[in-house]
């Protein structure tokens, strides 16, 4: 037998048609609320993306330039720890609260900096925070709505960051320009405001279903792994400025740092692969790894080998966030039909596709116009199985187990995605070849093997 789909077809009596959609009067603001809040967190990483060369030369910071944006990174997993424990001892309320406050102090202290030392300051608060407010919001995703409903509730997760993909860069640069940089950071502030409108409301009535467990305790020595694991990665994610050979040396460290001190932050049987919800976990750190690490050299082959201007080579990158967007919408409609295993194997076989079109072209030097396209691919084989990751670890998951695991989902997406995109740039290097043929061998190699591991997303007991 295959396996069923994740939610059981309707019985003519609960019809679909008659059953409250996500933004209907029961869930409306929530929903809202919480689009919003993600649609803000996503401008403001994109827009520090693009001012961030402003502020290296304001605060004479370029010899940071690279900590600014691995710091977010490396706090982040600590925050995730935290948040998820909490979660699962006190519900998603308190959590989201603080994390949301902690984001938005790391927000001002960026904004508001005068030196470059004080601007990662503020991105370490920032990415603190910032990586902490999507666990809570897993959680109260798999609390709230009915299960017909979360597919489709992640699916407006992920299209929440198409608009800011869209025009938050060319927003940010006319922001910049208009008054300052220290804007892009503070608008956030004056944003949140009628966001915490919409949202805080009907959590306050859902208190019942969002209440913890406490007898859940601190994990103290999960949170000192996470701390070793974030400093880590953050290692890592500098170790392709060292001169060899101590790139590679001090890469090989920091990533068997990371599988060691991982382990305790993730559901037991994810580094080995155990079917069921340890797989679905590591598979989604290994084909964010793929996608990312693909992604960040996309736009440089167009500059440099095909000699486009920036904001053309960009482009590639928001046609990926639309066919995302897109896919994610037709997945939640057929959350019925497509189990989830059936949508993470459609979803890494149209990535596996495209990656090797990019491949192909980038080594006969095809034209761009075909590599736009196989991205566009690549955002819709993203887009249909990413809302999945979240529906079936969440589906598996005890409820007093729901925070911790939440957090080992983002945790692994942020860990695959520095260990994929170091690992890129390290053969690279050993190769020592031009252009970029080498990065997109070793991202296709990446999304093979999430092909063949794509049918362990089913649970064990499925048959």
């Amino acid at each position: 037998m295959t396996e069923a789909p994740s939610t059981p077809p309707a019985s003519p009596e609960a019809a679909p048609a008659r059953r409250p959609g996500v933004l209907s009067a029961p869930y409306r603001w929530l929903s809202l609320g919480m689009f919003a809040l993600i649609v803000l967190a996503a401008f403001e990483a994109l827009a520090v993306t693009t001012v961030m060369p402003l502020v290296a030369d304001d605060l004479d910071g370029w010899a940071l330039y690279a900590v600014a944006f691995s710091m977010p990174l490396a706090s982040g997993v600590v925050g995730m720890v935290i948040a998820g424990n909490w979660v699962d001892r006190s519900g998603p309320m308190p959590a989201l609260l603080a994390s949301a406050v902690v984001w938005l102090v790391g927000v001002l202290i960026a904004g508001t900096a005068t030196s470059m030392e004080l601007l990662v300051v503020g991105r370490f608060v920032h990415g603190l925070g910032g990586a902490a407010v999507i666990v809570p919001l897993y959680v109260v995703v798999a609390r709230v709505y009915p299960e017909y409903l979360t597919a489709k509730v992640f699916a407006g997760f992920a299209a929440a960051w198409v608009i800011p993909s869209i025009v938050g860069p060319a927003l940010a640069g006319v922001i910049a320009e208009a008054t300052s940089w220290h804007w892009v950071f503070l608008g956030v502030l004056v944003l949140i405001l009628p966001v915490a409108a919409m949202i805080l409301p009907p959590l306050a009535k859902e208190r019942e279903r969002l209440r913890g467990d406490p007898a859940v305790p601190w994990s103290i020595g999960r949170i000192a792994w996470s701390v070793v694991t974030a400093f880590a990665a953050l290692v890592l994610g500098l170790a392709k400025e060292l001169p060899d050979p101590w790139r590679g040396i001090v890469a090989v460290a920091s990533i068997a740092v990371i599988v060691i001190a991982v382990r305790p932050l993730v559901p037991r049987g994810t580094l080995l692969v155990r079917r069921g919800m340890p797989a679905t976990i590591m598979l989604r750190a290994i084909v964010g790894g793929a996608f990312f690490a693909t992604e960040v050299y996309l736009p440089a082959m167009f500059r440099e080998e095909y000699g486009m201007p920036p904001a053309l080579a960009g482009a590639v990158l928001t046609g990926a966030g639309l066919s995302w967007a897109a896919a994610s919408w037709l997945q939640g409609r057929l959350v019925d039909r497509v189990s989830n295993t059936a949508a993470v194997r459609i979803g890494t076989g149209l990535l596996l596709v495209a990656l090797a079109v990019i491949l192909a072209g980038a080594a006969m030097r095809w034209h761009p116009a075909v590599a736009f396209a196989a991205w566009t691919v690549a955002g819709a084989g993203m887009g249909f199985m990413y809302p999945r990751f979240s529906v079936a670890v969440l589906s598996q998951s005890p409820q007093p187990e729901q925070g911790f695991n939440s957090a080992a989902l983002t945790i692994g997406e942020s860990l695959g995605s520095v260990v994929a995109i170091t690992a890129t740039a390290l053969v690279a290097t050993i190769a020592a070849s031009s252009g970029y043929t080498v990065e997109f061998v070793v991202t296709v190699v990446i999304a093979v093997l999430a092909v063949l591991l794509a049918p362990r997303v089913r649970p064990a007991a499925v048959r």
